[in-house]
């Protein structure tokens, strides 16, 4: 049932009030409204008392609210003290009557937003729980040292399709790869899963570059309608034949281009034209591009989450990570990742993965 609003309540009795008293004074009857009290009948008995024996009728009880007609035999100083009475008690009750729906509809927002809150941490903590389990750790590798780092979104606590990975190859060499599916949820999750586990299982078969192992993925992902994009950068590790530093060999299948912070602080974004994403032909063409390290070199891998932001251009966001990389060379690979992600502040719209790799 829904309660009469407290206006409600006081107008209508009052409308009442006015009417029976014109009608008592156009009639001339030995009547007299003695009030007007938001209170049940028996409470109004008993704050008359035994004087108001001889009530004869209630003009009105409408929404809780009691109208009283009495002769006007009773005396004269009767009748002001139970009309302040009854005044008191009908301020009084409708007061309390606010007081009480003010402070449960508060109590009523309070709780629904402790619940919604409640919710959203729910839901951050599961979202980031669930992409974490579907990270690999990363082994120990041969001359380089590696860190890595997720951070889930703020603006949508969903599982999402940004991911790395970094194993040995059965050449000799050493794969890393960060990778992003479209999306943020289940689906792109799953595809990520799936993309990362068929990268690492054909570049132990499809030897050589890494534009032949994205080339093979592409066609995997189409022929199991996976009908999804994602873009991605796999790059290898190798020794240089006849010694030298290690060679570093890309590709890039639309994915923010990596970058080299070299041991004498230099730091250079290894800029070259992407190829496709994967997901758009499995017939297009893949590209290699190769660079040498030196001890000390350190190459950053990354999601567009950290370079992208709303009302930041992906060419400023590009130019504020190379100034941040600017001496990284003398900070720790741990240090590098939670610096650029603290970089980020507290809000950030995209998930970020980042791998780190530095040549012992």
């Amino acid at each position: 049932m829904t309660r009469p609003s407290p206006l409600r309540s006081h107008a209508l009795p009052l409308l009442a009030l006015l009417v029976v008293a014109a009608i008592d004074v156009v009639a001339g009857r030995e009547q007299v409204v003695l009030g007007l009290a938001v209170v049940s009948p028996m409470l109004a008995a008993v704050v008359l008392g035994r004087r108001a024996t001889t009530v004869y009728g209630l003009a009105a009880l409408v929404t809780g609210a009691l109208l009283g007609i009495y002769d006007r035999q009773y005396t004269e100083e009767a009748v002001p003290a139970q009309i302040a009475r009854l005044v008191l008690i009908g301020v009084g009750a409708a007061a309390a009557v606010a007081a009480c729906t003010v402070r449960q509809r508060r109590e009523r927002q309070a709780s629904e937003l402790a619940a919604a809150q409640a919710t959203d941490r729910a839901r951050v903590h599961v979202a980031e729980a669930m992409q974490r389990s579907l990270l690999a750790e990363l082994p120990p590798l041969p001359r380089l040292e590696t860190a890595v780092r997720y951070l889930p979104a703020t603006r949508d606590a969903q599982v999402g399709g940004d991911w790395y990975d970094a194993f040995r190859t059965p050449d000799g060499g050493t794969m890393v790869v960060i990778g992003d599916v479209a999306g943020h949820d289940a689906p792109a999750a799953a595809t990520m899963a799936q993309a990362r586990g068929m990268l690492r299982g054909l570049a132990q078969e499809v030897l050589g570059s890494p534009a032949s192992v994205l080339g093979a993925l592409d066609r995997a992902l189409v022929h199991l309608h996976a009908d999804t994009l994602v873009t991605v950068v796999a790059a290898k590790v190798t020794d240089r034949p006849g010694g030298g530093g290690p060679l570093l060999r890309w590709c890039n299948a639309g994915h923010p281009a990596p970058v080299l912070v070299r041991a004498d602080g230099s730091v250079e974004l290894l800029a070259r034209r992407p190829d496709r994403l994967l997901g758009v032909g499995p017939s297009a063409a893949r590209t290699d591009h190769e660079i040498t390290l030196a001890t000390g070199d350190t190459v950053l891998l990354y999601t567009d989450g950290l370079v992208e932001a709303p009302g930041l251009t992906l060419d400023a966001g590009t130019a504020a990570l190379l100034e941040a990389l600017s001496g990284a060379q003398g900070r720790s690979l741990e240090q590098v990742c939670d610096e650029l992600l603290a970089g980020l502040g507290a809000r950030h719209d995209d998930d970020v993965a980042l791998l780190a790799l530095r040549v012992r």
